[in-house]
Formats: structure tokens, sequence, C-alpha cells
């Protein structure tokens, strides 16, 4: 069998979507497969996948400027087959690598030159001339690549025009990953929220929202705030009371706070990149058969109300999102049909084990 080798500058060792499900799937058919972080932890084997590491930068820039350098020396000692690179950052290095005669993936998590438009850190002055850019060398590139793995269909489409072996591998939850039902009188009246936390995730409307629910329901809210402006804005606000906030936790923690919760909660606010994106959490709510309150995102209302499993609000608006949460307190026999139809969505359609067919399909025939 080939071998492999995933790269990333980005994100953490145990990504569900890099490392929990496209390399343990790849290690699973046979492949020989590595993948190389930078995130200070030190190299080990995990089912199959060995992991390298090339430290921890200190920074945003230092990750860009150097990370990028260590990881593509890294890669270049392991002399993979395949390369399958997942971070913007990393696509120059991806050209070298091709150049040498390896085979190289770009794995497009977002939209880039969308995303750029609301990055945090980006002045608005700065944001759009940086975006065109970005766009143009974008297509450049992903023109000379292998193949190009889009995580949601209008990403696909958008990259179809680029490159022609472009295939869509959404990033859908493992099937049983995590359901463990409670009884419905070990249900707790919280809704739950599990994710990055930012301004542009609707955090600040969402905690509004819980402030003005008539029923007792309070708010679990699984995600690192660190010590942010934000974080000391959001604790301040009146509503803060009914916010239980646990930080970072586990895959096993979060399938604990789905099977005692009534809804689970994805109101990231109507930004290009979202509006054309498929939320993760989304489907995993649904896979744990809760049912959804959602940003009304006409893409996510096909899914939500198509199937019958959530309600769909307006994001910036936190009465509507309170209603939503006195709706399903009030109501668990329809709370609990709309996450069975939600499971159900999921059995069917949105489940990795499809797309893991077509990851490897790709892989077959590069």
């Amino acid at each position: 069998m080939s071998k492999i080798c995933h790269l990333t500058s980005v994100h953490p060792r145990y990504d569900t979507r890099i490392f929990l499900k496209e390399c343990k799937s790849l290690a699973k058919a046979g492949y020989d497969v590595s993948l190389v972080v930078a995130d200070g932890k030190g190299d080990e084997t995990v089912d199959g996948v060995v992991i390298f590491d090339v430290g921890k930068p200190d920074n945003r820039i230092q990750r860009m400027l150097l990370s990028t350098k260590k990881v593509h020396k890294k890669a270049l000692s392991l002399h993979a087959d395949i390369y399958h690179i997942h971070d913007p950052e990393l696509i120059p290095a991806g050209l070298r690598l091709k150049k040498r005669g390896s085979k190289v993936i770009f794995d497009a998590h977002e939209d880039l030159p969308k995303q750029l438009l609301n990055k945090p850190y980006l002045t608005k002055t700065v944001r759009a001339p940086l975006s065109k850019p970005i766009g143009w060398f974008e297509k450049y590139a992903c023109k000379k690549l292998n193949a190009i793995v889009a995580a949601t269909l209008p990403i696909c489409e958008k990259f179809l025009k680029i490159n022609d072996n472009t295939i869509a591998v959404n990033n859908f939850p493992i099937l049983n990953e995590l359901v463990n039902v409670a009884a419905n009188d070990e249900k707790k009246h919280n809704i739950c929220y599990v994710g990055g936390i930012s301004k542009i995730r609707g955090i600040e409307e969402l905690i509004t929202a819980i402030g003005i629910t008539k029923s007792d329901t309070k708010l679990v809210l699984c995600g690192d705030l660190g010590q942010s402006e934000l974080k000391n804005k959001v604790e301040k606000l009146p509503a803060w009371s009914k916010v239980q906030h646990l930080g970072f936790v586990d895959r096993y923690k979060i399938r604990e706070i789905l099977s005692h919760s009534i809804a689970g909660v994805v109101t990231l606010l109507p930004t290009p990149n979202y509006i054309e994106s498929y939320p993760v959490k989304m489907f995993e709510y649904m896979s744990a058969g809760l049912p959804v309150i959602c940003s009304n995102f006409p893409l996510w209302k096909q899914i939500i109300e198509g199937n019958r499993c959530g309600i769909c609000v307006d994001p910036l608006n936190p009465q509507e999102i309170s209603e939503a949460i006195d709706f399903l307190a009030d109501n668990p026999e329809t709370a609990l049909e709309m996450g069975r139809n939600g499971r159900m969505a999921v059995e069917r359609h949105y489940n990795w084990e499809l797309d893991e067919k077509k990851l490897l399909e790709l892989y077959s025939k590069i």
C-alpha cells in the first residue's frame, strides 16, 4: 500500500476531520499513514497513525513563517507517495512536494477568500485587498495539484471550476460515536453549544437569549474562551448566571453532555463563509438524537426543516432564539420526535461512513 502523509500547521493532532475520520479511515484501509502537526506535544503512534510534531509556535506570525517550513521539512524526510495538506498556508509547500514527484491533495475545509473577509485579527481596510490576491493564488496553485477534497458541496462546486479532480467529502459524524441516549427522565433542562466560541459564532446573542427564556433552561457551553476580551464581555452579561461553561471537553464528555440535553444550538452569524458551509456540530447533534436550533440560512433550512428535526431562527435575534428554546423545553414529546427524525436523517444521508467510501475511491484513483 502507498505511504500517505497528512500535513497541518494549524489544527490539533486529534482534529475530528483530519485524524479521527480521514487518517484513521485510511489506516484502517491498509495505508501507511503519518500525520505531521505543530502542537508541541511530541511524537506518538495512535490507532495505526504515526504522528510527528515539529513544535508549537509562539504566535500566528511564527506559525505562518516558521511552522510551515518545519512541516515541509519533516514532510520531505518521510518520502510519502501522497501528501494531503489541510491548511491554505501549506499550499506553497504542497507545490514544492509535487515538483519532487509526489502526489498532493489539498483539503479545502472552508472558502478561504470569503473567510478572510471576516477574520477578527484583520482590519476592514486589509480584508478585501488581501482576499482577492489570495483567491488568485488559490486558483493558480490548485490547478496544479492532483486532487481537491472539499468539505461541503458549495466549496466542491467552486473548486470543480479550478480542478476537475475535486470531490466533496463532507464532515458528517461517525455514525455511532456520539450516541448515548439517556432516558427521558434523566434529561436536564439544558441546551448545549459545542465548538469554537467567538463573536461571529453568535455567542453574545445566544447568551442573551438564554437570559430571557421563560423556562428554567440553562446553557451548557463547551469550548475555549481563553483570556480574551470576549470572555470578559460575556461573563459580565446578566444571563451568565444561566450558563455552565465547561471549556474544552473531549469526545467522551461531549457524548455525555449531548445525552442529557434537550437540544443542541448552532446559531452562527450570517457571514459569507458560514452561509455556504455545513456546521459539523449540527450533524453531530442530529446523530445524537437531539433537535437542533440553528441559523435560518437557506442551506441549513433545507436540512433541518426538510427533515423536521429542529427549529431555524434569526441568529441576530435573541428573542427568536429564546422562543425556540422555550418551545422545545415546554414540548418534550415534540423535541423527542424531532431528535428521532434527525437521527434517521443521519443514518440515511449524513454520516461519515458514506463519505469515507468517496475518500478511499479518490486515493485508489490517484
